[in-house]
């Protein structure tokens, strides 16, 4: 409908496949890279949002204010999922990242793995940064929290295929859905 072939065409497809999704970046002065960033704009703006654009002719801002004012229903097109974040840094922020995407996620009704599933560490802390993708190799504790965030994702989907993982609040109705 005359959208922009960017990549998200490819993101979209492969974010509502998956039955879990695993972020692992650095952090950039308290914030995410800006390439997460610009996806978890796409994203949050999908989530909720319109699958048929001929209701909407396109991106008709009119057109959609009518749609949604009827009643849209907010639907929760990645809901459901489990997910996995890692973050790492030199000096400062990882936490606050980890939290903020954790956050994001939990927002559009994706589901934490599990405890070992959501980190956030310093390699190389307060090293010289000429020096830092050798912290990195050289950090195996890191290396292993990275593949037990993996494991525990990967664990959490064999669960969830097989209906055992229970989310406590699935039953309940949004009373505010957006």
């Amino acid at each position: 409908m005359g959208q922009v072939n960017d990549w998200m065409a490819e993101i979209y497809p492969r974010w509502m496949a998956a039955h879990g999704v695993m972020i692992l970046c650095p952090v950039h002065w308290y914030q995410a890279p800006s390439s997460l960033k610009l996806m978890i704009d796409r994203l949050v703006c999908a989530d909720g949002g319109n699958e048929d654009p001929t209701l909407t002719r396109g991106k008709d801002p009119q057109r959609a204010k009518e749609v949604e004012l009827k009643g849209w229903h907010y639907p929760r097109h990645l809901a459901g999922r489990v997910f996995a974040v890692v973050v790492h840094g030199d000096a400062a922020g990882a936490e606050t990242l980890r939290r903020s995407l954790t956050d994001w996620l939990t927002d559009m009704g994706l589901i934490p793995a599990g405890r070992a599933a959501l980190v956030d560490r310093y390699v190389g802390y307060y090293k010289p940064y000429a020096t830092s993708h050798d912290d990195l190799d050289q950090d195996k504790d890191f290396h292993e929290e990275v593949r037990n965030a993996a494991r525990t994702l990967i664990n959490a989907v064999r669960l969830l295929r097989r209906g055992d993982f229970k989310q406590a609040d699935a039953t309940l109705r949004e009373p505010r859905p957006k």
